[in-house]
C-alpha cells in the first residue's frame, strides 16, 4: 500500500509541476481580487474555487483532488477541460480514488492504458452546465464518454448512478467554474 501511495504522490505531484507551467496558482492577489469584484468562491480540498477560472486551473489548486489532476493529466484531457464547455464535472476525490481495488490507478495512469483512463474519466463529463437544482430524480445524463449516467435525489441528497449500478454522492455542489461546473463527488463512476 505505501508504494501506491508513493506512487500517486509523485504521479501528483508531477502533473502538479507540469500544470503549474500552464496553470498559475490562486495567490493572495487573486483572492483579493476576487473578493473585491465580490466574485463568490467555494472552498474545495482547502482553496477557493474561483468562478472566473477554468476547470484545470480551480482543481490544480485543490489538495483533495491531485489524483484526478494526475490522471486528467495523464490521459492529455488538460487541454480540453480548459477550454470553451461548458462543461459539468463530476470530479472525485482522493479518497473517492483510493476505493478502487489495490492498483487499478497505478495501472490506469501507465502509457498504454491511456484510452482505458479517458474512457473513466470522460464518463464523469457531461456537456453543458448542469447545477445541482437541475439534477432531479430519475434524469439520464449522457456523458462525453457516449454512455448515460443517471440522477438519483432524496431531498438535498444528490447521487449519480453509474452503468453498473454503482453510486455516487454529490458532496459538494455547484463549484462554478468559467467553462462550467463541478460537483464533488465521493466515488468513481465505471462505465460498462
Amino acid at each position: 500500500m505505501s508504494k501506491r501511495i508513493a506512487f500517486l504522490s509523485a504521479a501528483a505531484l508531477g502533473a502538479l509541476a507540469l500544470t503549474a507551467t500552464i496553470v498559475t496558482p490562486v495567490s493572495a492577489q487573486d483572492k483579493m481580487k476576487s473578493e473585491m469584484s465580490g466574485e463568490k468562491t467555494v472552498m474545495v480540498g482547502g482553496a477557493a474555487m474561483f468562478p472566473s477560472k477554468n476547470i484545470v486551473q480551480n482543481a490544480v489548486n485543490s489538495k483533495d483532488h491531485t489524483t484526478l489532476v494526475a490522471a486528467v493529466k495523464a490521459a492529455g484531457l488538460v487541454g480540453t477541460l480548459e477550454g470553451k464547455g461548458p462543461f459539468t464535472v463530476f470530479a472525485p476525490t482522493n479518497a473517492a480514488f483510493g476505493k478502487l481495488p489495490a492498483g487499478t490507478v497505478d495501472t490506469l495512469v501507465k502509457p498504454e492504458n491511456k484510452a482505458a483512463l479517458t474512457k473513466i474519466l470522460t464518463y464523469h463529463v457531461v456537456p453543458g452546465k448542469l447545477e445541482a437544482s437541475d439534477l432531479t430524480d430519475g434524469k439520464k445524463l449522457k456523458t462525453v464518454q457516449g454512455e448515460e449516467l443517471t440522477v438519483k435525489r432524496s431531498g438535498d441528497t444528490v447521487m449519480i448512478i453509474d452503468s453498473k449500478g454503482g453510486s455516487s454522492t454529490v458532496t459538494i455542489p455547484n463549484v462554478n467554474q468559467s467553462n462550467g461546473v463541478i460537483h464533488v463527488v465521493d466515488t468513481i463512476l465505471m462505465p460498462s
